[in-house]
């Protein structure tokens, strides 16, 4: 006799809120592992070319995926190939213009000029999230985010907004402003365009495709500046810590939270970027975090919990809610 039993709609509600206790996990660990991307940027100047290591970047970070996601992409084959196209555009704007012209940018512009650029973006998503998905935000949130965004730009002005007026932009900022907006269109049409595919398997698809799109400027950049020296260590190791933390680690979290969060909370991530980057820097360098990184902190992190916390809530309830009506 089958088993005509209906899913526990408690049961289903409990697993949501775990899910989104997760995805608020990875909301604070995220932004750790792409501050390593903006090291292997400047790191990278001079010994390997932009396009080439964004290139080995995502070839290696298929590699570490393919293992996890083989299985579900062999059984969802005839559905993912029906998504190509959308596969592509996603894999140009999230692997070869967020990839390639950020370490493009990184060679002329500062990382302070970086920060300030990317704050634009949770801004910018919250807005698209708001045309293109009715995804308001509550006072309370939007207060959260105005103060995640004032303790960031408080960090990288060190404290003295005066030290933000000093800031003189490059050539090398239109290609992060380039990155900045790419990001966002990726950050929406990962969500406007829904996929057969879990958020693991679909980023590996996506990666293959930002393969393609990147392979042809690869071999142009190539031809005009030739190779660098794969006998160097230095080559391999910026690679696989750009494959392994911002490439495999960074974007698997970010689509996990895109479909936990969505895309308006999920883009809080860059606010945490500068005070990764002060621990780093102390882990590192020795260099001790100063005052304003703590002020700073007083600020993003009740900032990012007052802009998730009701998004968290109410999210769950209408999930036990629409199981219940089922």
């Amino acid at each position: 006799m089958p088993n005509t039993a209906r899913p526990d709609p408690l049961s289903r509600h409990t697993k949501a809120v775990a899910r989104r206790r997760v995805a608020l996990v990875l909301l604070v660990i995220t932004p750790g592992l792409w501050s390593a991307n903006y090291i292997v940027a400047r790191a990278a100047v001079g010994v390997i070319e932009p396009h080439l290591l964004a290139f080995m970047r995502w070839l290696f970070a298929l590699g570490l995926m393919l293992p996890f996601a083989w299985r579900s992409l062999l059984d969802h084959r005839d559905a993912w190939r029906q998504e190509w196209r959308r596969m592509l555009v996603l894999g140009a704007l999230g692997m070869w213009i967020c990839g390639a012209f950020v370490y493009i940018g990184a060679n002329t512009t500062s990382a302070t000029n970086i920060g300030l650029l990317y704050a634009l973006a949770p801004v910018m998503i919250a807005a698209g999230s708001a045309v293109f998905f009715g995804e308001r935000m509550t006072p309370a949130q939007i207060a959260g985010v105005a103060a995640a965004m004032a303790g960031m730009l408080f960090v990288l002005a060190k404290g003295s907004p005066a030290n933000l007026a000093q800031v003189r932009f490059t050539v090398g900022d239109g290609w992060i402003v380039a990155a900045v907006v790419s990001w966002t269109i990726y950050s929406l049409l990962l969500r406007r365009w829904p996929s057969a595919l879990e958020p693991f398997p679909r980023l590996a698809v996506i990666t293959a495709a930002g393969l393609i799109v990147l392979a042809p400027f690869t071999l142009i950049e190539a031809g005009f500046a030739g190779l660098p020296d794969f006998g160097s260590p230095k080559v391999w190791m910026l690679t696989l810590v750009a494959a392994a933390l911002p490439g495999f680690g960074a974007y698997q979290a970010y689509s996990y939270m895109q479909r936990e969060l969505g895309p308006t909370r999920t883009g809080l991530v860059l606010y945490l970027g500068p005070l990764w980057a002060a621990g780093v820097a102390w882990w590192l360098l020795g260099e001790a975090p100063r005052w304003y990184h703590f002020a700073g902190a007083a600020l993003i992190l009740p900032g990012i919990y007052l802009a998730t916390r009701s998004a968290k809530l109410v999210a769950a309830r209408a999930a036990a809610d629409g199981d219940a009506a089922t």
